[in-house]
């Protein structure tokens, strides 16, 4: 089990201010410790869980359709068959450089 996913077992309900702010300290030294890939990854992923619950009724008014289509994206992105950013904007800035 990854270190941020061991410290979210802490049963929240009962840190006092003293706890939070030692929790604040333990997240931030994980942070700090992170190669820059890891970081960047966190960087995705952060702002998505700190949005969640203002988030999902986005997600609801979505049509299964495009649910599905999300999904798939997603599992062809784990599977390695994403195509990186930066070739890509590397394409376009040549196709369009002389614009």
């Amino acid at each position: 089990m990854s270190g941020i996913r061991k410290l979210f077992l802490i049963p929240l309900t009962r840190l006092s201010n003293n706890d939070s702010i030692c929790l604040k300290l333990k997240i931030f030294r994980l942070i700090d410790s992170l190669e820059r890939k890891r970081l960047e990854e966190l960087y995705g992923v952060l702002p998505n869980f700190l949005n969640e619950e203002k988030d999902v009724s986005d997600w609801e008014r979505l049509t299964e359709e495009h649910k599905q289509g999300i999904f798939d994206a997603i599992e062809e992105i784990e599977s390695g068959k994403g195509i990186p950013n930066e070739s890509e904007m590397a394409k376009i800035r040549k196709k369009y450089s002389h614009a």
